[in-house]
């Protein structure tokens, strides 16, 4: 129960988890209210709305991705599609963090947009392992290895970019009725004492196939799918890449045991090298 209140909180607040002193947003749940039905674009791509101060270094993130087969893939996905609009931008107000929102639908319910917001230090600072054990395998603590944080900072990118496209791939009618049902549910969860088992969230949390933090925790595993594939290519001839990868495999069976199947369908995860 305290790890259900604590995250439960957490999205109250519009945090999904609080590490080395940054957060991370959670995904969709506070940015419903700002969603807006529009017409299909015809002029879409990427939309880079970076200030001056801050380009050089999202250029250098930028290469980063672009420098796997997965990041030029995934970014030309979206920079061709004249029907969806990605707009990326950096802000102090993240720090260390991202988040995604700012979502566009047409009249048909078809995702046609949204927002990607960067911190200006995203090659800083490590998520928490029990949510992120991907992107928490970079922190090289005490080790002799050495990862560059633009490697860090591609891999929040790919994480971010991997909820635009879980979006936009995914149940357009059951993400919005989770987006807009999300809110009833804190509010009730906030006046009632805390008390999940009471039966009008039970009954909310039936209609919207989980918990606010079953939801969430789902949207981020996925996201954190694109992580590793994005590494995989990225550092599979660095001397650290079985030291990542036991990582992840180490934070995944101690915090995320029901998630395993997810990455074990990916032959990068189930196959890698580092398990012989």
């Amino acid at each position: 129960m305290r790890l259900f209140t604590f995250s439960l909180i957490g999205l109250i607040f519009g945090l999904a988890a609080v590490d080395y002193g940054y957060a991370y947003d959670i995904y969709g749940f506070e940015s419903e209210n700002r969603a807006a039905i529009v017409k299909t674009p015809t002029d879409g791509g990427i939309r880079l709305d970076i200030a001056d101060r801050y380009k050089a270094r999202f250029e250098r993130w930028k290469a980063e991705f672009l420098a796997t087969e997965f990041g030029r893939e995934r970014w030309a996905e979206y920079e061709n599609n004249k029907q969806f609009v990605l707009t990326i931008t950096v802000t102090d107000k993240k720090g260390k963090g991202a988040g995604t929102d700012k979502y566009l639908w047409d009249a048909n319910g078809a995702l046609v947009g949204a927002t990607i917001t960067l911190g200006d230090e995203l090659n800083e600072g490590y998520p928490n392992p029990i949510y992120y054990p991907v992107m928490n395998s970079l922190a090289t603590g005490d080790t002799s290895y050495s990862i560059s944080g633009r490697i860090l900072a591609a891999a929040k990118l790919s994480h971010e970019m991997g909820h635009v496209n879980q979006t936009a791939k995914g149940n357009h009618e059951l993400t919005r009725l989770q987006n807009s049902l999300i809110p009833i549910y804190t509010s009730i969860f906030l006046s009632n004492g805390r008390n999940t088992r009471a039966k009008d969230l039970v009954e909310l949390a039936h209609q919207m196939g989980g918990t606010p933090v079953e939801i969430w925790e789902s949207r981020e595993y996925w996201s954190e799918i694109d992580a590793m594939l994005y590494l995989t290519e990225r550092i599979s001839n660095e001397d650290y890449h079985c030291f990542v990868f036991n990582k992840i495999r180490r934070n995944i069976e101690m915090y995320a045991k029901d998630y395993e199947p997810r990455f074990g369908k990916y032959q990068e995860f189930a196959k890698s090298p580092c398990w012989n």
